[in-house]
């Protein structure tokens, strides 16, 4: 029998976590429960869940300084939906290139955070399927293993930027618009700025030098990555 899913919710709310965690063990999840930031990231790091409910208003650590630890260790790659009462869009967008996968602003309903929980495993679970390397001049980037290596030197990318890149090597030759990597790569209709697509690219550019022109910015639409490099 295949276990159940593990869903770590980090979330100081009593009647917040009280509420998603009986929908998301409704749906035969298991949840574990974490109420402050220090002691939500120890339970990520030894429990090794397969999704975390990350709030972004936490005592004795913030859930955007959780975050950027988490994607900075061996848990880099564990999905994060971030919860937040803040209406400012700053916030999400900060979140969101640290390296969280969704987000929901709070009030919002149980039902959509499972809905967005099953649909962000399920993009996990297609995205691990599709095992096929692919290959740019030197650099090679292995989707089972998650892992990109140039010569033989691994580059170390965030989650974001993995994905980011792993887009522009499926559709290499082809021009990606900003809304296009957002919903492919971050997984939702995002209605605010595309700036985290830019900020993303320029990461990229940087950890990967030989990616500096052939990752070619189309003015006002998206970015293509050229042809070539195989």
């Amino acid at each position: 029998m295949i276990p159940a899913r593990k869903i770590l919710i980090v979330e100081d709310e009593r009647d917040i976590l009280d509420l998603v965690s009986h929908y998301l063990e409704k749906e035969g999840f298991r949840v574990r429960r974490a109420t402050d930031g220090p002691a939500g990231l120890s339970a990520a790091r030894q429990e090794r869940p397969d999704l975390i409910v990350l709030d972004l208003m936490l005592p004795g650590m913030d859930g955007l300084e959780v975050c950027r630890k988490l994607r900075a260790d061996s848990t880099n790659l564990v999905p994060i939906i971030i919860l937040t009462a803040k209406a400012e869009e700053t916030d999400r967008v900060v979140g969101l290139e640290l390296g969280a996968d969704d987000y929901l602003t709070k009030p919002f309903s149980p039902k959509e955070l499972v809905a967005r929980v099953k649909a962000l495993l399920r993009r996990v679970e297609r995205r691990a399927d599709d095992g096929k390397p692919f290959t740019y001049g030197p650099l090679k980037l292995d989707p089972l293993r998650h892992e990109v290596w140039v010569d033989k030197q691994e580059v170390i990318l965030t989650a974001k930027e993995f994905g980011l890149l792993e887009q522009l090597l499926r559709n290499r030759g082809r021009v990606l618009t900003r809304d296009v990597l957002l919903n492919s790569v971050w997984g939702y209709d995002y209605h605010g700025t595309t700036r985290t697509v830019d900020v993303h690219v320029r990461r990229l550019r940087q950890k990967l030098p030989l990616l500096e022109e052939a990752i070619v910015s189309i003015k006002s639409l998206g970015y293509k990555l050229q042809e070539g490099g195989a």
